[in-house]
């Protein structure tokens, strides 16, 4: 007679008893619903959008979360539907086994606030229009004059510029476009106005701009001027 080999019997009964507790564990959970919306901005610079307004757009997306399961959730869909929004620049989405949806969201970091006749609305590093924001006001150069959806794109560079350089982005607090396509900016401490140009070589006229400064401000004689003419690269010309 044939001995009831029982070691592996226990082994069997191990295997088929993970396999159930699995398969009802991974069951139970694809049921679990989503408890909770945890949404975190990556940056407290800019506050175009709060917490409610991403909810709400969660919300709708989702049809109401608490009737929705985990397992119903599309999370590329969700980031996709997020990263489309004109204030944020990338949306992260993850779901936790305690039924948690977790976001974390970087919005977009405007340059400039462009007022024509008609709109006005901000510019990012990348050139994207934001609408203005009743919850945020930036404080960035207003640009007026000759400008658009259709060439703003000419002037990133300087904008960008403008809005890296710690120095620049104190004192420059306006630039107007002129219908010549020259750029005319405005320092937030004196009256003069600085005729930049064409937007060419705007790393090299800057600096001369900044040069100039620093040594006007050691001379004293920065308040007689009336205007700081960029234009030639070679060197600053003023009028008093």
């Amino acid at each position: 007679m044939r001995r009831i080999n029982w070691h592996t019997i226990r082994l069997v009964l191990i295997i088929f008893i993970m396999i159930f507790l699995y398969s009802f564990s991974s069951k139970r959970n694809s049921q679990r619903k989503i408890s909770k919306i945890d949404i975190k901005f990556e940056s407290n610079e800019n506050m175009f959008l709060t917490h409610e307004m991403v909810n709400n757009l969660l919300i709708q997306n989702l049809g109401g979360t608490s009737s929705i399961q985990k397992d119903k959730v599309d999370l590329n869909t969700l980031e996709t539907v997020l990263d489309d929004h004109e204030m944020i620049e990338k949306a992260q989405i993850f779901s936790t086994a305690d039924g948690f949806l977790n976001m974390r969201i970087t919005q977009k970091t405007p340059i400039v606030r462009v007022i024509t006749d008609v709109d006005s609305y901000y510019l990012d590093s990348k050139g994207d229009k934001i609408s203005l924001s009743e919850n945020f006001s930036a404080r960035v150069p207003l640009v007026v004059g000759a400008i658009s959806e259709e060439n703003c794109k000419s002037y990133l560079k300087l904008f960008n510029e403008i809005k890296n350089d710690d120095f620049l982005s104190k004192k420059i607090t306006a630039a107007k476009i002129m219908p010549s396509g020259n750029v005319v900016l405005t320092n937030r401490s004196y009256d003069y106005k600085i005729v930049f140009g064409k937007p060419k070589n705007e790393e090299r006229k800057l600096k001369n701009y900044k040069a100039f400064y620093h040594q006007a401000i050691k001379d004293t004689l920065i308040k007689n001027y009336k205007e700081v003419n960029l234009m030639f690269i070679q060197q600053v010309v003023c009028k008093k």
